[in-house]
C-alpha cells in the first residue's frame, strides 16, 4: 500500500512538473539582421494611440490589458503569455519585438496578415515600451 502511495505521489509529482515546464517560455532567437531594424516610426501620442487601439484588438486577450500575461485567453493556451512589463522584455530590441509579432510562434499567432502594414506593427511595438513596470 505504501509502494502504491507513494508511486501515485510520484507520478503526480512529475505530471505537475512537467506541466510546468510546457507554461515556461523558451528561448526566442531572433536573426541578427532582424534584431537590428530600427524602428521607423517615431514614438508620439499619436503613434502610441494607433499601437494601443491595436493591442486592444489582437492583443490583450492573451497578454492583457497592461501586457502581464493575464488576458482573458492566457489560461487556454499551452504556454503562457510573455509579461510584457519586464526588464528582459523590455531590453529587446524594436527589431526584435517586431519580428516576433510579425512571425509568430506556438501560440502566439503571426500577425502579417492581420497587420499587413508594417506601419502598425511598428506603432504596436511603440505602444508596447509603455507597458513599463
Amino acid at each position: 500500500m505504501k509502494v502504491l502511495l507513494f508511486s501515485l505521489i510520484a507520478g503526480l509529482f512529475i505530471l505537475i512538473a512537467g506541466f510546468r515546464v510546457n507554461l515556461q517560455p523558451k528561448p526566442w532567437p531572433v536573426p541578427d539582421k532582424a534584431a537590428k531594424t530600427p524602428n521607423p516610426v517615431k514614438s508620439s501620442g499619436e503613434s502610441i494611440a494607433a499601437g494601443k487601439a491595436l493591442w486592444v484588438q489582437h492583443c490583450s486577450s492573451c497578454h492583457g490589458k497592461t501586457g502581464l500575461g493575464d488576458g482573458s485567453k492566457a489560461a487556454q493556451l499551452k504556454t503562457q503569455p510573455e509579461d510584457l512589463s519586464t526588464a528582459a522584455m523590455q531590453s529587446q530590441s524594436d527589431g526584435s519585438l517586431f519580428y516576433k509579432i510579425s512571425e509568430g510562434r506556438t501560440d502566439m499567432p503571426s500577425f502579417k496578415k492581420k497587420l499587413p502594414d508594417a506601419e502598425d506593427m511598428w506603432d504596436l511595438v511603440i505602444y508596447m515600451r509603455t507597458l513599463k513596470k
